[in-house]
């Protein structure tokens, strides 16, 4: 039940992330959004990882912290800013559904997990909902025009790679020493870029705080990314990366309600009609346990 719980929780805080990220984007930019949300997040979480010091992985096992950190903070989160600064929150988070297919597709590829032919079907199925939603231009995947849909799809792949790095590499490191590593890095990850792409952009953000930015941070920063984070890990460490990832389910439902209400974002029926295909596909690709190869 509890698994349940934590997951319905989850989706409804990474549904509202989306609009966090709309809103923050502007004025923070796209890696000074993904270093605030990992700094918050991290901040909040240090002093509780201090209280659990006895419980920190020895040896400290860095190489995977910082490929967890990198794949499943860093590089995705600055990819799904970037993606909301050419589509709304809403589209956003219904390509972001596409995630668990990915889990699946990756796990075959480089963990050498099984899918059956029910998945595959689901997999096909999901890249019709992609099609659906681009309303069959294939051409909006390259270009100029691939900054938007492109860069989500690239997003849930590093979300899908990280989900069974983490559960092969870190599965027994507290959940807590995971995750504060994770936003760690991917703080790293977005100082740097922020530093060598626009090194003014906290001064920007600084001049442009509101009420309504400041709420941003605080839901990115410390629901968004800590307490979100926790409750990934915990999901993925009490069941599996694919029931996980399962998350994205529920996301693009609470984030449409979210952007539809808080940001007024139009819901379009090509996004309805896509969201529905790539959940059926989700369901067939997610639906039977993997198994793997001794």
């Amino acid at each position: 039940m509890r698994v349940y719980v934590a997951l319905v929780a989850l989706s409804l805080i990474w549904g509202l992330s989306f609009v966090f990220i709309s809103i923050l984007s502007e004025p923070a930019g796209v890696w000074g959004t993904v270093f605030i949300r990992c700094i918050a997040g991290a901040i909040l979480l240090l002093p509780i990882l201090w209280f659990k010091r006895k419980d920190i992985m020895k040896p400290v096992p860095w190489k995977a912290l910082m490929v967890v950190g990198v794949a499943n903070a860093g590089l995705p989160w600055g990819l799904i800013a970037l993606s909301q600064t050419q589509i709304n929150s809403s589209l956003a988070a219904v390509l972001n559904a596409f995630t668990p297919i990915f889990t699946g597709i990756l796990g075959l590829l480089f963990f050498g997990s099984i899918l059956l032919k029910q998945q595959w079907i689901g997999i096909a199925i999901g890249f019709v909902g992609i099609l659906i939603i681009m309303k069959f231009d294939i051409s909006l995947l390259f270009g100029e025009s691939f900054v938007g849909i492109g860069t989500m799809i690239l997003a849930t792949m590093c979300y899908g790679f990280s989900s069974h790095y983490a559960r092969k590499h870190l599965k027994d490191a507290g959940i807590i020493f995971v995750t504060t590593c994770t936003l760690i890095v991917g703080a790293i990850v977005g100082g740097v870029m922020m530093l060598l792409t626009n090194a003014n952009q906290l001064q920007t953000l600084a001049g442009n705080m509101s009420g309504e930015v400041l709420f941003a941070i605080i839901g990115l920063g410390c629901f968004g990314s800590g307490i979100a984070h926790l409750l990934f890990f915990y999901l993925m460490k009490e069941r599996s990366p694919e029931f996980a990832t399962s998350v994205t389910y529920l996301i693009p439902i609470s984030a449409i309600f979210w952007g539809y209400f808080l940001l007024k974002e139009p819901i379009t029926i090509h996004m309805m009609i896509g969201l529905v295909v790539i959940l059926c596909g989700v369901y067939l690709t997610t639906r039977p346990k993997l198994t793997f190869k001794k």
